[in-house]
């Protein structure tokens, strides 16, 4: 393995593991305060902000990885043929979806600081992050296939 590839393989999954391990906290941690009326507004949309910047920079991290990946491993010359690449295209669906979510339940937890309620917020944001919390176990489970070579 070159150690171009091995950079970018290692650079992608960080950044990966990073994005879902802080929707996995936030699903598993945060939300649950929340709902429980045990957090303060201004905490659940601190928490809320930072979980925005994280998906927003991961996101875009891991699109650039992933576009130097696809092309250092010639995705696109066995395209159809390929299960690897199917992967990667399951792999990208997932993203968009992730990304998706989190936007969603990020705007659910804002509206905590907005309205002074912590409950109604947590609550509305909780089947979004959830969701997120799968897709993001989901896609790391296809990094894990990809990476094992194991279609």
């Amino acid at each position: 393995m070159a150690l171009t590839e091995t950079a970018l393989y290692a650079f992608h999954l960080v950044f990966a593991s990073l994005w879902t391990g802080s929707v996995l906290f936030a699903a598993y941690a945060v939300l649950p305060l929340g709902r429980a009326g045990d957090a303060s507004p201004g905490v659940l949309a601190a928490v809320a902000g930072k979980l925005s910047t994280i998906n927003r920079v991961s996101s875009a991290l891991m699109l650039l990885s992933g576009i130097g990946l696809w092309s250092v491993l010639d995705y696109t010359s066995r395209f159809p043929d390929d299960p690897n690449s199917h992967l990667v295209l399951t792999m990208v669906v997932l993203w968009f979806v992730l990304t998706g979510l989190v936007e969603v339940g990020v705007s659910r937890l804002t509206d905590a600081a907005d309205s002074g309620k912590v409950r109604t917020p947590a609550e509305n944001a909780r089947p979004f992050l959830l969701a997120a919390a799968l897709v993001g176990v989901l896609l790391l489970l296809d990094a894990a296939a990809l990476a094992g070579n194991l279609v």
